[in-house]
């Protein structure tokens, strides 16, 4: 009996159930399979056991068997030996932003391959912010018209991300009840950031989180956690009896184990993974089962330089980890967490034929990928074709502002008759209970920066409702010192308005109308003048083209920008450095352990200024 292999391109409950029927019968012998790949050795990640000589037998995108070379009982059309490469699952990404990479699905999909990231876990609070109802078809798409990369979304619980911002879309429990039930490839509720939101009733979210939340248990999703500065073990203890079931932002070994030890998944990212990997090891740590690597945020120009999930796995291995247990780390302990181990996390009957061959497992050297069944990278080089996906509007049009912008949009008023006015002031990562004040002088009746005391002004555009809304203030030491220079992105953690910063109001206004010309991404204005963009026209956060040319167009923008003198206050934060300020797009985020954040202006807040903790709003100037 020959029958072709049903297509399963996405989880449709009746073609899975299709699908693993034939599969029975292909592992029984009694249907032909399509390939076979025989590898020198291969990981068993559930017992960390290397077996030799092994066959991998392949019927359409799944595995139908495995088992010593030789011993399948069936016909294959199509065989492939490769004795000196060790194979081990395709790795996973237990919580990462497609977004942050700056690439559309598709393109995502050709950059990480090669590097053996096979599936992702999208942690979809930035196209979520952006299009909320859009969600899960933009997240499906790619794999709809072929991409290999699996991509299982999570759609954003911050959405809005605090119930002081608005636009974009809103999530609640209906939103949630439709998403878990229209596919399987959802595979719960992306990380619930808003802890305020959690566990005090009087939050203006805390119906929605809690309504989201019921939505994934009702459908036995997993609820992702994110417990920035949440360290002292009562709050610990009250996030976990949330059913938040992990958390990926501790930076310390101290703070890794506490909430290890008490039942949180934890998820090492790479700027303490070294620190942490070394600290558990001399704490004797057995079991690693309840830790996954993960990456978060990584720009398509990091990926190019460092690697994608191999990147991690190898500096895991570097602070001593055994390559065994890091691979565990990137397959089979994120598959348990996220409930997805009938599809993926090991190279086992019924899962996608997704292997990663090595030529070096100390040294994590990738010479080969498979994904869905096939080949489809040799070294770093990525070999299918990229499907090609005309975006739709709702994906493209997402800029609207409603009007050009002018230099007066920026202004900040004083009050009448004042010559100095009292400013309240932020800063790149402002954790502390009260924003800064300064006294700032007053020139024909609008209060200015001071550049001598590193302070510039910040702005926030309202890119949805299209009444050109702007919220602005003054930050410290985080803006151009050059003269009339500003620096504006559509990337704006997490609700992804426009926001800018710059040493006069008319470059903020020109650098602002090129954001928008452009659908989105970066603008510089040096001199008056756009001397640089960079183009994310979908959603204002990714664009549908490849690695290697958003890279080139991001050097320009960077090779422009060490032309300007930014300011910079050492004292800040260690992940805050001199230079070009691309991290002020995660200087926005609203969730903890921030506390007076500038958001886009609202009924609420009409001047933006708000602290996220307790609902206080404040002027900007006073």
């Amino acid at each position: 009996m020959d029958t072709p292999a049903i297509s399963d391109i996405g989880l449709d409950s009746d073609v899975e159930i299709a699908v693993r029927q034939e599969l029975t019968l292909v592992a029984l012998g009694k249907l032909p399979a399509d390939t076979s790949l025989r590898v020198g050795r291969l990981l068993d990640v559930s017992t960390r056991i290397w077996r030799t000589d092994q066959e991998i037998i392949i019927k359409g995108r799944r595995i139908a068997y495995v088992g010593d070379a030789g011993s399948y009982p069936g016909t294959v059309s199509h065989r492939v030996h490769e004795p000196d490469l060790a194979a081990i699952p395709g790795l996973g990404e237990v919580h990462k932003h497609i977004e942050s990479s700056h690439l559309t699905p598709e393109w995502e999909a050709a950059l990480v391959l090669p590097r053996g990231n096979t599936w992702t876990c999208e942690a979809s609070h930035e196209f979520s912010n952006v299009n909320g109802a859009k969600t899960l078809e933009f997240w499906l798409k790619a794999r709809a018209a072929g991409s290999p990369l699996k991509i299982f979304p999570l759609p954003g619980s911050a959405v809005p991300p605090t119930g002081y911002e608005h636009g974009g879309g809103y999530l609640g429990y209906d939103e949630q009840k439709q998403f878990m039930t229209e596919s399987l490839m959802v595979a719960g509720l992306d990380e619930v950031m808003d802890w305020p939101g959690v566990w005090d009733r009087t939050s203006p979210s805390y119906d929605r989180l809690w309504g989201m939340i019921r939505a994934t248990f009702e459908k036995r999703g997993v609820v992702e956690g994110h417990a920035a500065g949440i360290r002292d073990i009562p709050t610990i203890n009250a996030f976990a009896a949330a059913g938040l079931a992990s958390d990926h932002e501790a930076w310390t070994v101290e703070e890794f184990w506490d909430k290890l030890t008490r039942g949180l998944f934890m998820e090492l990212r790479p700027h303490s993974l070294p620190e942490v990997i070394t600290g558990l090891l001399e704490k004797g740590l057995a079991d690693w089962s309840q830790i996954a690597l993960t990456t978060d945020d990584r720009s398509a120009s990091d990926t190019l330089t460092l690697g994608a999930t191999d990147y991690n796995v190898r500096l895991a291995i570097e602070a001593g980890l055994a390559p065994e247990i890091a691979i565990q780390c990137v397959t089979i302990n994120p598959a348990r967490h996220m409930r997805l181990t009938p599809w993926v996390g090991t190279i086992a009957p019924g899962r996608y034929a997704d292997i990663v061959l090595l030529s070096d497992v100390g040294k994590f050297e990738i010479a080969k990928v498979w994904a869905d069944g096939i080949q489809v990278s040799e070294g770093n080089r990525y070999l299918p074709e990229v499907p090609k996906i005309d975006w739709p509007d709702w994906a493209t049009k997402t800029i609207n502002i409603g009007r050009e912008l002018t230099a007066a949009d920026f202004a900040i008023a004083a009050h009448p008759g004042r010559q100095t006015m009292t400013a309240a002031v932020l800063r790149p990562f402002h954790w502390t209970d009260d924003f800064l004040t300064f006294e700032l002088p007053v020139e024909d009746g609008l209060v200015q920066r001071d550049a001598d005391r590193n302070i510039t002004k910040f702005s926030i555009i309202d890119r949805f409702s299209g009444k050109g809304a702007v919220s602005k203030m003054f930050w410290l030491g985080c803006g151009p010192r050059t003269p009339d220079t500003a620096l504006a992105c559509s990337m704006a953690h997490d609700k992804h308005n426009i926001w800018c910063v710059g040493s006069s109001d008319e470059a903020m206004a020109a650098a602002v109308n090129a954001v928008a010309a452009n659908d989105g991404g970066w603008a510089l204005v040096r001199d008056g003048k756009v001397v640089a963009r960079v183009r994310y026209e979908v959603a204002g956060l990714m664009s549908c083209r490849s690695a290697d040319a958003l890279h080139e167009e991001m050097q320009v923008l960077y090779a422009e920008g060490e032309k300007v003198e930014w300011m910079f206050e050492p004292s800040f934060h260690p992940r805050w450095s001199a230079g070009f300020p691309e991290r002020l797009a995660f200087a926005t985020l609203t969730c903890a352990p921030w506390r007076w954040v500038l958001v886009a202006p609202s009924d609420y807040a009409p001047e933006g200024l708000v602290n996220v903790q307790t609902g206080k709003t404040h002027p900007v100037v006073f």
